[in-house]
């Protein structure tokens, strides 16, 4: 009988926290979404009542002021987390979250989300992972909207929605996005975006073949002036 309960005791204490799954398995507080372009996930001013986990696509997070200007202040893509905000107190969505390509993501529910951070330490450690990474990449966005021209902005904003540096080439893809939206991203005109782009076309730095591909070489823009 006690070897027998014993075993038991192991077993229990065997089971491991699967991370991978608490984020692709619905369950739990955890919903497995599967939505289209341009269909809003959630909308300035909704309660904001769960944290998201994009497993595929692109989102963008977008603020409108009061006299109705759009701003452009974050595009994220899979293993990045949002709407985390619930977590810090929010009561009501301070962006609006738009899928710019059919996506699949995890919607987290607040009360979940907040069992996980404090019961599971690897769920715990990947997600202040994110936030510490996130953080650093807002003060870089910060320093290029403060000091480098709006050529080196695009620039850098074309390498990191294209994932340049990776090892799979074809995540030097672009998804698909209108110069309106590069513009409001990296605050300047459609018509200075438009200029750059072909500019760059021009020089070999980008190419358009199906979609648009973006090569290393632009990294020169933002390193030199």
């Amino acid at each position: 009988m006690a070897t027998n309960r014993s075993r038991r005791v192991r077993s229990k204490k065997s089971v491991r926290f699967d991370l991978k799954a608490a984020l692709t398995v619905p369950g739990d507080g955890r919903t497995l979404l599967a939505v289209r372009a341009n269909q809003p996930l959630f909308s300035q001013g909704d309660p904001a009542d769960a944290v998201f986990f994009i497993l595929k696509g692109k989102v963008r997070i977008t603020v409108l002021s009061r006299q109705g200007k759009e701003a452009v202040i974050a595009t994220l893509g899979p293993d990045d987390f949002f709407g985390e905000g619930c977590l810090a107190g929010q009561h009501l969505r301070m962006a609006t979250a738009t899928p710019m390509t059919d996506a699949s993501l995890m919607r987290l529910d607040k009360k979940a989300m907040i069992g996980l951070l404090h019961q599971q330490p690897s769920f715990s450690e990947r997600f202040m992972s994110y936030v510490l990474a996130r953080n650093a990449r807002i003060e870089a966005d910060l320093v290029d909207q403060l000091f480098n021209s709006s050529e080196r902005r695009l620039a850098r904003m074309l390498l990191l929605l294209a994932h340049v540096g990776k090892e799979d080439a074809s995540t030097n893809v672009v998804p698909k996005v209108s110069q309106e939206a590069l513009a409001a991203m990296i605050g300047t005109t459609r018509a200075r975006v438009s200029f750059f782009m072909n500019r760059f076309r021009k020089l070999g730095l980008i190419e358009y073949n199906g979609g648009l591909r973006v090569h290393s070489a632009l990294l020169n823009v933002v390193l030199h002036d």
